[in-house]
């Protein structure tokens, strides 16, 4: 898919552990948009706090 495949060793080790962590800082990244965006309404709907 990204051409690891053609990749040996500790360079495709390398590749693979930055990919990982590339994907977890988006995951990081937009979980906490998200969390920001809607939090509020969630726990307000949770908590009943209709002001």
């Amino acid at each position: 898919m990204f051409g690891l495949e053609a990749l040996t060793g500790s360079t495709r080790a390398v590749a693979t552990v930055g990919l990982v962590l590339v994907e977890a800082i988006i995951l990081y990244l937009g979980y906490g948009a998200l969390s920001q965006t809607v939090g509020s309404a969630v726990i307000d709907t949770i908590v009943g706090d209709h002001q």
